[in-house]
């Protein structure tokens, strides 16, 4: 993929026809699984050519939408890299790699026709963030 991740994540989603970050790892034949993994979120890696996203079970539905997303993003932006564990206190990263997966996860969970729905209302970006699952202390990796 090329340096502009919010471009490559709108083709993306032109191409899977959703932004549905489940979806998407279903297309492209990542298999998401669900295990108890205490405080991590989720990890992505490949074993054998088999791509997988492990989600910690034991999260709400936004938060899981959120860390698909996320590690989604690791498996398109750095499929070769040895990706660390997603944890709480890793969201706000400044790591490079985690940066751009937090990156590719807020603009994939709020792409730029979803933002333009919500023009007319008194909603904040914040209050639509959490709609659709992105962590307010991440709401301003978006650009629009």
């Amino acid at each position: 993929m090329s340096t502009d991740i919010k471009d490559d994540v709108s083709s993306l989603i032109k191409v899977c026809g959703t932004n549905n970050p489940f979806e998407i790892a279903h297309q492209k034949n990542i298999f998401i699984l669900y295990e108890r993994l205490g405080d991590i979120l989720g990890y992505f890696n490949t074993y054998k050519r088999i791509s997988m996203i492990h989600i910690n079970c034991d999260l709400e539905d936004a938060e899981r939408r959120f860390v698909c997303a996320h590690e989604l993003g690791h498996s398109v932006l750095h499929k070769d890299v040895n990706t660390p564990f997603l944890k709480r206190n890793t969201l706000v990263s400044i790591d490079r790699i985690e940066r751009e997966a937090n990156e590719f996860a807020v603009e994939l969970l709020l792409p730029d026709e979803l933002m333009y729905e919500y023009c007319d209302t008194a909603m904040t970006i914040y209050e639509i963030a959490a709609t659709y699952g992105v962590p307010r202390e991440l709401t301003h990796l978006k650009r629009i």
